[in-house]
């Protein structure tokens, strides 16, 4: 059963025009290691009080690269949606749908009403904005207007393309930031839409853009998401972009080895502006984490989770939960869209293959039944270009496990996915929850004020491949850990408590 609208009564929550303020009593446990080795577990409590706004804002969500797969498609769906268009295609008309997003597309249970099971969307749970209200816009190095990029790409029907025309032949990307050096030396046929300048010019320049993009759409509060190119890592140097300050000044001094990523990374900081890496590379070098966390502003990465390393985070953690030995993991793609053309170069593609690789890495270390410490699966990935498949992305993977008196267990899997299509409702997810986010505040029993959550959000660790976490934090891949984590810190800002799954009620 599915129930759209309710209201939770309980003493923990007070409900006002403003906020919604609960109170929630989080329980853990104490872990202590006494001299001759024995362990103590001793479950303790703490009091938070979590506040959040109600108001809605208007939202404006700046994407770069825009004019890719991923920001055309994102585009046109919104505008199919709110505009109501429907398509005939071989199999019949179809109807705009936001599928594939955890908010917009997925339920959370709330109890069971006379033996039957009760959900609610996602996204009744605390006030969110509605996707087709989201003011887009954006930056990219090719000039196109969003009609001819999204026939470019080649990811919608060509019948929802020239119903959608119209409307995106409206819209043209701001000029972005170009460094050949970051990207594979095949994208420079794209690049006429630049920004020019020093690295400081540079700077000014996004500032500015954001601040016309703000006032001329009459937007409350910009969201912006990396989805262009990926890029090669940077070098992190002592001197250069270790420290908040060291960053600054290098752009100042119009050094070399700051990536296009990282400038838009310090302007929304700047700007007061959450962003979004949805690449694999090192985008926030510690220069550009510690100005976040000093300007209190939200970031969040790295590289959307989309099709192969989903899937890869939840069978992995069920093979070792299930006490099975993964020993070898081989993971191979091909596609042919721009991205695909991107990661042909070599120094691209380990950008990408080192935010796949480290998916496995906690799920492995839970479990030293299985594992010696220093053990871990042979992990191999391998990407290729081909042109003739474009968006519609293959993905084959062989797991081979060690299983009981020695056995051996091979799983393999080949998905079909279309990229585009799986990556934009991820787009979706992060720059609304981003937003809502913002609007959260917390305090513990004891603190006198109310304050937002850590700068490195933390929380969105379901929608990327390689989770940014704050320095001493524990990285989760699990999907199911990653998606609790949200839903039930959502659900304690309401006054419910998280789903423990033990039904007691129908077990006595």
């Amino acid at each position: 059963m599915l129930i759209e609208n309710f209201t939770v009564e309980s003493k923990n929550l007070v409900v006002s025009d403003e906020f919604l303020t609960s109170t929630y009593e989080y329980e853990s446990t104490e872990l202590n290691r006494a001299a001759d080795g024995a362990w103590t577990v001793k479950p303790i409590s703490e009091v938070y009080e979590f506040r959040t706004e109600r108001r809605v804002p208007k939202l404006g969500v700046l994407l770069v690269g825009w004019g890719g797969n991923n920001g055309t498609t994102l585009t046109a769906s919104i505008l199919a949606n709110k505009k109501g268009i429907t398509w005939m295609t071989k199999d019949g008309v179809r109807k705009p749908n936001y599928w594939g997003s955890l908010t917009q597309a997925s339920t959370v249970r709330v109890g069971n009403y006379e033996g039957e099971e009760v959900y609610t969307p996602f996204k009744a749970l605390l006030p969110m904005v509605e996707p087709n209200d989201i003011v887009l816009g954006g930056w990219d190095i090719s000039g196109l207007n969003m009609a001819e990029a999204m026939e470019r790409a080649k990811v919608l029907d060509w019948g929802l393309q020239e119903q959608l025309a119209p409307y995106m032949r409206e819209l043209v990307p701001m000029p972005g930031l170009y460094n050949p050096d970051f990207i594979a030396a095949n994208q420079e046929d794209r690049a006429d839409n630049i920004i020019g300048g020093t690295p400081t010019e540079q700077l000014a320049v996004l500032r500015q853009q954001m601040r016309d993009f703000k006032a001329r759409s009459g937007v409350d509060s910009v969201v912006v998401l990396w989805t262009a190119n990926t890029e090669r890592y940077s070098e992190v140097v002592t001197g250069l972009n270790d420290t908040a300050e060291n960053l600054l000044a290098a752009v100042a001094r119009g050094e070399k080895e700051i990536s296009p990523s990282t400038l838009y990374a310090i302007a929304c900081i700047q700007e007061g502006i959450p962003f979004i890496n949805g690449s694999p590379q090192n985008t926030f070098v510690p220069g550009a984490i510690e100005l976040a966390v000093s300007a209190n502003c939200l970031i969040a990465g790295d590289d959307f989770k989309s099709g192969q390393t989903k899937l890869k985070s939840v069978l992995v953690d069920y093979l070792v939960g299930a006490g099975i030995k993964p020993v070898s993991i081989v993971s191979y793609n091909h596609l042919g869209n721009n991205d695909g053309m991107n990661l042909s170069a070599p120094q691209t593609f380990r950008s990408k293959e080192i935010s796949k690789s480290n998916v496995v890495d906690d799920m492995v270390s839970s479990n030293s039944l299985l594992y010696a410490p220093g053990e871990h699966p042979d992990h191999c990935i391998v990407i290729k270009y081909v042109p003739y498949v474009g968006d519609s992305k293959r993905a084959m993977d062989e797991y081979t496990s060690e299983i009981f008196m020695g056995g051996r267990n091979t799983l393999v899997i080949h998905n079909t996915c279309e990229d585009s299509l799986l990556a934009a409702p991820l787009i979706l997810d992060l720059v609304l929850l981003a937003e809502l986010l913002t609007r959260i505040t917390l305090k513990k029993d004891g603190e006198a004020d109310f304050h937002n959550f850590h700068p490195i959000a933390v929380l969105l660790s379901y929608l990327t491949k390689a989770p940014l976490v704050p320095q001493g934090t524990p990285i989760v891949n699990a999907l199911s850990k990653q998606r609790a984590m949200l839903e039930n810190v959502f659900r304690a800002c309401v006054g419910l408590k998280p789903e423990n799954n033990m039904a007691l009620e129908f077990k006595c």
